[in-house]
């Protein structure tokens, strides 16, 4: 079949990808930037990447109309008052224009939605499923819970608090009841659902076989990580103050930490229907998806990251914008180096950062990271989602990789901590030296103020920086 997939470059379409090509299927992946796409998808035959932002219907027009199957996987964790439109027009452009294509199934993936007083997230992803409902086509809907896998939001704040924090004083929504549902399961419904009649037109609840609380996730996600942990609930944290809690002791964004605080507020458990049966599928249970998430983590395999998104940062266009580096207007630091072996020095630019840190001086670049924190910026929690690997779109501590070519021996990052203006870093071999540039474009007199009250510490910084780049072992 040939199917068409939307948010290709998300937390649930980067792991939809292999599957469904292994499973035979051609693929039309929708993206709104090119350059975020890695190598090995881009460059697959059965791939055909697209460019469109389903804001604009008439970028639409590039999408072919021979598609068998389509995923809805588009969402929006924005904390823009306007989300919720944002997300109805996406979701109208969608229909209006699969409505004149050959399509005959559209799958989307939702959340658990049978509250009362629905989060404004929640009601958002019920409003687009009524939205999504057509006589042209069949739509199949799966509304999951809390998504247990390495990589994604509530994985990754649950761990945080879990392995940070051996007595912690948690706001009282750690007392929700939730399902949450493995990703490996989620991955199985959405893919055992193409062209299966049963579930036209239906919509199910996905969830694992264990109910349970915040709190017991976390007192089970430490047993099988082998701690020893002590959570106290108290009911005077306001929304705000549990949204600066998360923020401050996880890798999540402020952003984002506000819109899962509003939706942790609310239990999520799911109804029971015969959609087991039908796909023949058995939801593992919880302590189960920990362990094979951190199998993942173990093999440094992650496929996808929550962090990927470029809501984890301060991005908001396309990445392809700034790949371009400013020459004029801007402050420079730049160092060269003889590279000894160069094989090496490759290897040490593709692996810094996260848990390797920065090779000199890396209690500075805490220090920084920290103090971007403070100020509301994003710090250094991100990490990277693989100690190897590096592709365009990557988080990399407070940078966003730009660039990664090793054909080229280049990497080109950008940095999204807080700043009064825009900073670049590149590391690049030519001519048997190592290139290595900080750029700085300044916004207004604070900017050129910031500059020159780091410089005494870049001198520092890069030079060790780029010397321990060189070295041999």
């Amino acid at each position: 079949m040939r199917i068409l997939l939307t948010g290709a470059t998300g937390y649930i379409g980067k792991r939809l990808i292999p599957i469904l090509l292994e499973m035979g299927h051609s693929l039309v992946c929708c993206v709104r930037d090119k350059q975020r796409v890695p190598e090995e998808v881009s460059a697959h035959e059965r791939v055909d990447l697209i460019e469109v932002d389903f804001l604009n219907l008439e970028s639409l027009d590039q999408i072919p109309t021979d598609i068998d199957v389509a995923y809805y996987l588009i969402h929006s964790m924005s904390s823009s008052t306007a989300f919720e439109q944002l997300e109805r027009d996406c979701a109208v452009h969608f229909k209006t224009y699969m409505q004149t294509t050959q399509v005959k199934q559209v799958i989307y993936l939702s959340g658990i939605v049978n509250d009362l007083q629905l989060s404004k997230h929640l009601q958002s992803r019920k409003n687009v499923e009524n939205i999504l409902q057509s006589s042209t086509y069949k739509l199949t809907t799966f509304r999951a819970g809390i998504i247990v896998g390495s990589g994604s939001a509530s994985f990754e704040i649950i761990r945080d608090l879990t392995e940070k924090l051996p007595i912690m004083v948690a706001p009282k929504w750690i007392k929700t009841k939730s399902q949450p549902i493995a990703i490996r399961n989620v991955l199985e419904y959405l893919t055992k659902a193409i062209g299966t009649k049963k579930v036209y037109n239906q919509s199910y609840d996905i969830f694992g076989p264990d109910t349970l609380t915040y709190k017991d996730m976390m007192l089970q996600f430490a047993e099988v990580r082998k701690l020893k942990r002590t959570i106290i609930s108290v009911p005077v944290m306001t929304p705000k103050l549990s949204s600066y809690w998360l923020y401050f002791i996880t890798t999540t964004s402020y952003k984002l930490a506000i819109n899962l605080v509003d939706s942790m507020k609310v239990e999520v458990i799911g109804k029971p229907s015969d959609i087991n049966k039908i796909l023949d599928i058995q939801p593992m249970p919880y302590k189960k998806a920990v362990q094979k998430a951190f199998i993942k983590i173990e093999q440094n395999s992650v496929i996808s990251s929550w962090k990927d998104s470029l809501i984890s940062g301060r991005f908001r266009e396309k990445i392809s914008r700034y790949i371009k580096v400013p020459e004029y207007g801007c402050f420079k630091d730049i160092k060269r180096r003889t590279v000894i072996d160069e094989q090496q020095t490759i290897d040490k630019i593709w692996a810094i950062g996260g848990t390797n840190g920065w090779y000199y001086a890396t209690y500075l670049w805490k220090l920084r990271g920290y103090l971007d924190k403070i100020c509301g910026g994003i710090g250094l929690r991100r990490g990277r989602r693989n100690q190897k690997t590096l592709n365009a779109g990557d988080p990399l501590d407070f940078w966003r990789v730009l660039y990664a070519n090793k054909e080229e021996k280049r990497l080109l990052l950008f940095a999204e901590m807080r700043l009064p203006g825009e900073a670049w870093l590149e590391f690049k071999i030519e001519k048997g030296q190592l290139l290595q540039r900080a750029i700085f474009r300044p916004k207004g007199i604070w900017g050129r103020v910031y500059w020159y009250a780091v410089l005494p510490f870049h001198g520092f910084i890069f030079n060790g920086m780029i010397s321990k780049l060189v070295k041999t072992a």
